[in-house]
C-alpha cells in the first residue's frame, strides 16, 4: 500500500525563505480566506520559527495540478 500524504504534511519541516525572514515551517493550514494565486493552486497560511521568541506566518501559494 502507497503511502498517503497531505499537502500540510509536506509542507512542515521544510524551510521557507524570502527575502525578509528565512526559517522552518513548524505548522500549515489551508487558507481560509479567498486568496487566489491563479489556476491549479491553494493558499496554505503557515507558522514559521525563525529562532525567535515569536513564530512569524505567511501565506504560501502550492500548486496542486497541471
Amino acid at each position: 500500500m502507497a503511502n498517503l500524504y497531505t499537502i500540510e504534511d509536506l509542507l512542515i519541516g521544510k524551510t521557507y525563505r524570502s527575502n525578509s525572514l528565512t526559517g522552518e515551517i513548524i505548522s500549515a493550514e489551508k487558507s481560509k480566506h479567498a486568496l487566489w494565486y491563479g489556476d491549479n493552486t491553494e493558499a496554505y497560511f503557515v507558522e514559521i520559527d525563525e529562532g525567535r521568541i515569536n513564530n512569524t506566518y505567511r501565506t504560501v501559494a502550492v500548486k496542486v495540478g497541471d
